[in-house]
């Protein structure tokens, strides 16, 4: 049989090894063995792999060696140093257990060179010194079919498992904050978790094996773990505060323990959910369009100083303010000869004694916006403006609404500046009064007015 003889061929090699190093007298057997496997990488056990009492063991493939499921990379490493065995992206493997048992039965019907690539190792050495090793891996087309049968098969068996846990409403479970019960559906303590105390794990419906996932937490907070940086603590409290401040009320992604608890994981071999997340947003992007011609930009509308009337320019908006309200704005910052920021003071003053449901000519205060645009309307008090002095103040540069889009509107022409000056109300700094006495004397003014 093709198994006992290659176990039998990796042992004859084995001890030739050791002969001829020890003749060589260069390097010692352990020296050896590490400068062998130096080259090569231990396969990583999957991520999140726990043990369970009472777990299934995994055979060798070549020999009856037993090797519990969680301690998967001792069996790879057994097989490396004592049958020359290297498995590729092992990771990538859903059912390891399933795998190994397959190849364990078609090594004993056929030879491994007839399945496995042959890497010769030390291959400038003498001949005497040169190993070969077997590499198992996907690029084999029956290793590729069946990690894909086995990717399908864990697939289905977690979409049961998921189906089953939706449908199911015995479920118990205890709040890790609180220490509420709940009964029913395990949706209702994890909509709780992220309602009531900001601890979402994710939606119900993406999550698997609930029941070990929230023992699993549990289990870390009851050893007084953080969650997200897995920290320990020496007290409850200390913990509490630490999630609490570092908002660490959460699990950390980059954690692949969790990968097991999320179907996401399950629907593409060898791919985690950020390789999938990320393939969907690049879909997403190149599916985007350049093309912005149709895009219509929604115009700002300005909102009436005294109701809930919008208009998308100030002209439609004066001429409603005018006929529903008697309120003139154009022919107040005419008259008054109003600048700019003159306007924008007595738009924030009105803006605000309105919001204050306060009259702004008479002082009298209602109890609602209705009852004050009645009283001004038929009072006429809306075109009854105060005088200049209690609205012209610095405190109404700052807009009683911050989205205020009339205030974006109000005119900046020249002709306001033409106005103040009528006005005479501009005022000129000189650049330096300090010395204001010798500024008079020495002024060029003086000679003028000789002339």
């Amino acid at each position: 049989m093709a198994a006992p003889e290659t176990q039998g061929a990796a042992a004859r090699g084995e001890e030739d090894c050791k002969s001829n190093h020890s003749e060589s007298g260069s390097v010692s057997y352990e020296d050896s063995k590490d400068c062998i496997l130096e080259p090569l990488s231990l396969p990583e056990s999957p991520g999140g792999t726990t043990a369970l009492e009472g777990s299934p063991s995994v055979p060798c493939i070549f020999c009856e060696e037993h090797f519990p499921m969680d301690e998967q990379d001792k069996l790879l490493k057994h097989m490396i140093i004592e049958h020359k065995m290297v498995i590729a992206d092992v990771k990538l493997v859903a059912d390891f257990q399933r795998y190994i048992l397959y190849w364990r039965k078609r090594f004993t019907e056929q030879p491994v060179t007839d399945f496995c690539s042959v890497i010769r190792i030390n291959s400038t050495a003498p001949l005497e010194e040169q190993d070969n090793y077997f590499l198992l891996c996907d690029v084999l087309p029956e290793d590729r079919v069946l990690r894909e049968e086995l990717q399908k098969q864990r697939l289905k068996e977690i979409l049961e498992q998921q189906q089953q846990e939706r449908n199911d409403n015995n479920f118990h479970g205890i709040c890790m904050f609180c220490n509420e019960e709940f009964f029913g559906n395990r949706s209702v303590l994890l909509n709780h978790m992220a309602r009531e105390h900001a601890f979402n794990i994710g939606l119900p419906d993406n999550i698997v094996n609930c029941n070990e996932f929230l023992c699993t937490l549990q289990k870390k907070l009851d050893n007084l773990q953080c969650l997200y940086c897995e920290k320990t603590f020496r007290d409850k409290n200390t913990l509490k505060d630490h999630m609490r401040k570092k908002q660490h009320r959460r699990i950390n992604p980059k954690n692949r323990e969790y990968d097991r608890f999320y179907v996401i994981n399950y629907l593409e071999l060898g791919k985690s959910w950020e390789e999938v997340q990320l393939e969907d947003d690049r879909e997403l992007l190149d599916h985007q369009e350049d093309d912005w011609s149709d895009w219509e930009e929604r115009p700002d509308s300005a909102v009436c100083l005294f109701c809930e009337k919008q208009a998308e320019t100030i002209e439609k908006l004066c001429v409603h303010m005018e006929e529903a309200h008697d309120f003139d704005l154009l022919k107040i910052k005419s008259e008054l000869g109003l600048n700019f920021y003159q306007q924008v003071k007595l738009v924030n003053f009105i803006r605000r004694q309105i919001h204050q449901c306060r009259c702004y000519s008479c002082h009298v205060k209602f109890k609602s916006k209705a009852e004050l645009r009645t009283h001004m309307e038929e009072t006429k008090h809306t075109s009854l403006l105060p005088e200049r002095k209690i609205w012209d103040q610095p405190e109404y540069y700052f807009p009683t609404y911050e989205n205020d889009i009339l205030l974006c509107t109000l005119s900046d022409s020249e002709s306001d500046l033409t106005a103040q000056e009528q006005n005479g109300n501009i005022t000129i700094i000189s650049e330096d009064t300090s010395k204001l006495h010798a500024l008079k004397q020495t002024s060029i003014l003086n000679q003028l007015l000789l002339h």
